[in-house]
């Protein structure tokens, strides 16, 4: 980001959030860059930028998708990286129909399953047929269930057979993607950015010039992005529209560009790269789905394809490497390399679903690590009467949180829903150590794995996550010594021989080793890997987790490498190690242009070197070392032997960025816009309100306010939307208990506009009460100009700001209403997360009821707005007008020669 020549924070408010990381914004804009913050607040990030824009929250893709129009319609698009580098001229499926053409809707969609048949969304295959990925169109992971459990692909996407495409380089065929792309955002206008997200056209303008006079050969834009982005029922597509832009302009790939995540905390991307994530194994490799991939063959072939261009089509090395991991001896090529021990999905089985699996009497037993679901979670009223019905709850953390105590002082404790001694749930409460009490990795936002050596010894009983979940491991095995019950050989095969220091404490450097790998056999057994190019499908190597193999080479931990800055070169390669490889930029191939040549002496990062015959420069080169450009070897051979030596995107099964996704999103293969669940707002672009492929909880325990157009839309007039502070820390644990931060920001409160606290008689730093279709909080208002009411359309739409940090409960130094209470579950259907950051409620005065009074307050809200466990929670909002044949009962019958006709 510090060599970035504009930075665009969007769904992120990085200087509060972030402020270590901010540092490289205030670098960068230094040196001269611009920044600018896309927010529906003015925060603290939108004071140290240059301009902020205040936009109406669950709008992006409006605005993306009109700069993407404006990049298009301009020819400011960078022609030579988009027609070498993309897939812009690549044809795709003549079935295929756009969401421009069917209402919102693109084709294959089954209004009944809520889910789409994507084989016209295939390329089209040089000899006339389709390129699908291997298994004929069929799913895979979890994405096989009836309800989708999201995008389980790998990091790879979805294979294809092979790269012999249909393609027209002069960008002119109708079919070609670069076509597709730009009739899909004709409608993405300046005028539609006004009118849906309430930018006005100047502050747009402004936007769209800096973003494109900062990219091309000499320059670079950055995004950067958190959850302001992801926690939507389109979150995923957000990113998306990011990334077609950022192709369009040439930014990925290069030294500041890209596109960045930022991570909520230390380790969150460690969480996903080794995962928490039930749809993924170690590595971004898919989970196996019962019934479909019943034998490594069968789930091999539905991950990766050898006919693919690219290194994910290695991934059955890694699968294998990984079994050898968490096997050994046991794993053999005679039992598929113990492949039978990994679990199956049965279908989604996410942390909502499992709150609802609770409610249901279906799960006995919850642990709760770093964790606070009663206040940090969606919906805390589901999770705290899901707990309720354990038979048992662990809960490891540094405090008695309010998942630790909801049994006796929470919410529904007092709105008399619970009673203590009606409780049957056996909470045990086991203290965890802090950061600074333990030793390991920990991996950053931006892939960098380092190493965080112990301070301090933990007090008492403290335990790092690691000694608890070995001595627990331990204990189990014990138990199970001398078993003959087939189902518990995958613990008694484990490989648990760690080893351990004088008290008892497993060492964490073996298992970084570990997970790095090692060779098993031939004359470098034992031997750390050095890459995962090494890594073999044949038993010879072992790995617990590809794309960490290397932080271990040569024996040395260089996660805790620490060499100073000005000591090295730009990239720092000694300061820790990024995943994979220590690359510090992805697909950095494209930082030089189709010949080798970097695009600009300035932007100048790794390059191809005809003398040495070998790609060179600032960082690890993200492409086979001695490809060069020009090449163009046999697509048939499949692998990193077929990538062309114009091929930067090496993990893509055809070697391009993809600015259509023809698999592997399962809501689209373009962003388009779609309203959130709830929302006072109809979408002008399309007859569909919602996202159609969401995925939905029509529960009685779970309503939806109506949305615009909808009778009772009224009754919940406002949005608000949940966001973070320095001070706390995510649900509290951290922060709420310390005396000095708690007195920094002592108790729970609203932002609201002094026109909407006019409207509604709200008083500064008095109290105000927030009503959702769920539930109802208090909170302190703060009446500021810093939430600004929108025009959206032809009317106001006021937004109220709510921090999340807040529980009640008896524990903490500071206590107050939880805003998640307010929230429903309605899930994105790639990621499965939830829509946390926009709603809709009403504002009132006041402070709300207490005890049972509570509960009507909330019912009588629900009963004038004659909310139903159906409302919002149809599929397809208007089946007539978008493009979908009348069924049976008046459900739509999907066809892809369906086309609106108006």
């Amino acid at each position: 980001m510090a060599n970035a020549d504009c930075i665009v924070i969007q769904g992120s408010n990085m200087a509060e959030c972030h402020p270590v990381g901010y540092q490289w914004v205030a670098e960068a804009k230094a040196r001269g860059a611009k920044v600018i913050h896309v927010d529906p607040r003015f925060t603290r990030t939108s004071a140290v930028a240059d301009r902020h824009i205040p936009i109406r929250a669950g709008s992006d893709v409006v605005l993306l998708g009109a700069l993407i129009n404006y990049v298009i319609t301009n020819d400011l698009w960078f022609t030579e990286y988009v027609k070498a580098y993309t897939n812009a001229a690549t044809l795709v499926h003549e079935d295929y129909r756009d969401a421009e053409d069917l209402g919102g809707l693109f084709s294959g969609f089954d209004p009944e399953t809520g889910a789409y048949d994507k084989a016209s969304w295939a390329y089209a295959e040089g000899g006339g047929g389709t390129i699908d990925e291997p298994g004929a169109g069929t799913e895979h992971g979890a994405d096989a269930s009836a309800r989708a459990a999201g995008h389980t692909l790998g990091s790879g996407g979805p294979p294809l057979e092979h790269a012999q495409v249909q393609r027209d380089d002069t960008l002119q065929d109708p079919r070609t993607v670069f076509q597709i792309v730009k009739r899909h955002y004709a409608r993405y206008t300046p005028e539609m950015v006004r009118d849906m997200c309430g930018i006005d056209i100047a502050d747009f303008e402004y936007l769209a010039r800096a973003v494109t006079e900062n990219s091309g050969r000499e320059r670079t834009t950055c995004f950067a992005y958190a959850v302001g982005w992801t926690q939507h029922t389109l979150g995923a597509q957000f990113i998306r529209a990011a990334a077609v832009l950022q192709l369009l302009l040439g930014n990925m790939g290069r030294p500041g560009g890209g596109i960045m995540a930022l991570r909520g905390h230390a380790s969150i991307q460690g969480s996903t790269d080794i995962p928490t994530l039930f749809n993924l194994l170690p590595g971004y490799l898919p989970m196996p789905s019962a019934g479909r991939h019943d034998t490594l063959q069968e789930y091999l072939d539905a991950i990766a394809s050898k006919k693919q261009k690219g290194y994910w089509a290695e991934a059955d090395a890694y699968t294998v490497s990984l079994l050898k991991a968490w096997w050994g001896d046991a794993a053999s090529a005679e039992n598929d390399w113990a492949y039978d021990y990994l679990p199956r999905l049965t279908g989604a089985h996410g942390t909502y679903e499992t709150v609802m699996a609770m409610l249901d009497d279906e799960v006995e037993g919850y642990f709760l690590l770093g964790q606070n679901p009663a206040v940090g979670s969606a919906h805390g009223r589901m999770q705290r009467l899901g707990m309720s019905h354990l038979k048992w709850l662990v809960v490891r953390d540094l405090n008695l949180i309010e998942s630790a105590t909801w049994w006796k002082d929470g919410p529904e404790i007092a709105s008399g829903e619970l009673r203590t001694e009606d409780i049957e749930t056996e909470v045990f409460f086991l203290p965890a150590a802090t950061h600074v009490e333990k030793a390991g990795s920990f991996t950053q936002t931006q892939r960098l794995l380092q190493w965080r050596h112990q301070a301090i010894s933990p007090p008492g009983e403290c335990q790092s996550e690691l000694q608890f979940f070995y001595e627990l491991g331990q204990r189990i095995r014990q138990k199970l010594a001398g078993s003959d019950d087939e189902r518990d050989r995958p613990l008694l095969d484990l490989t648990w021989d760690y080893p351990t220091d004088a008290h008892g404490d497993p060492d964490p450097e073996a298992v970084l080793a570990e997970i790095n790998g090692r060779h098993l056999s031939g004359p470098d057994a034992g031997r750390e890997l050095s890459s995962y190019t090494e890594l073999r499908a044949d038993g010879s190597t072992a790995a617990g987790c590809w794309i960490y193999t290397g932080v271990y080479a040569g024996g040395t931990n260089h996660a805790a490498n620490r060499k100073p800055g000005h000591e090295q070169g730009p990239a720092a390669p000694e300061w820790g190690w990024a995943w994979p490889a220590n690359r510090r930029i992805l697909y950095n191939r494209a930082s030089a242009d189709p010949a080798g040549r970097p695009w600009s002496e300035r932007k100048k990062y790794v390059w191809w070197d005809a003398e040495q015959g070998r790609w060179v420069g600032d960082d690890v080169p993200d492409f086979p070392l001695d490809r060069a450009p020009g090449s163009q070897p046999d697509p048939d051979l499949g692998g990193p032997a077929a990538l062309s030596g114009d091929d930067p995107f090496i993990m893509q099964a055809d070697g391009k960025g993809w600015l259509f996704a023809p698999k592997g999103l399962v809501d689209g293969p373009l962003p388009t816009h779609y309203e959130a669940q709830e929302s006072p707002v109809a979408n002008a672009l399309y007859p569909q309100q919602q996202n159609p492929a969401r995925l939905r909880f029509p529960r009685s325990d779970n309503l939806s306010a109506p949305s615009a157009g909808a009778s009772g839309a009224d009754v919940y007039p406002y949005v608000f939307t949940t966001y973070r502070l320095t001070e706390h820390h995510t649900a509290g644990g951290m922060s709420r208990w310390l005396p000095y931060l708690s007195e920094l920001q002592p108790e729970m409160f609203c932002e609201v506009s002094p026109e909407l606290a006019a409207e509604r008689g709200l008083e500064p730093y008095g109290w105000a009460t927030i009503i959702s279709a769920r539930s109802a909080i208090e909170a302190k208002v703060i009446v500021t100009e810093r939430v600004k009411p929108l025009t959206v359309g032809e009317h106001t739409v006021h937004q109220i700001g709510l921090p999340y940090h807040w529980g009640v409960g008896e524990n903490a130094v500071v206590s107050g209403d939880a805003a998640n209470d307010l929230l429903g579950v309605t899930l994105d259907p790639n990621v499965q997360i939830q829509e946390s950051k926009v709603a809709s409620c009403d504002i009132r005065p006041g402070r709300r009821p207490r005890g049972a009074e509570l509960l009507a307050l909330v019912a009588e809200y629900q009963k004038r707005a004659g909310a139903t466990p159906d409302t919002g929670n149809s599929t397809v909002t208007d089946p007539a007008a978008e493009g979908i044949d009348p069924g049976p009962g008046g459900e739509g019958t999907p066809g892809n020669d369906v086309r609106r006709e108006d």
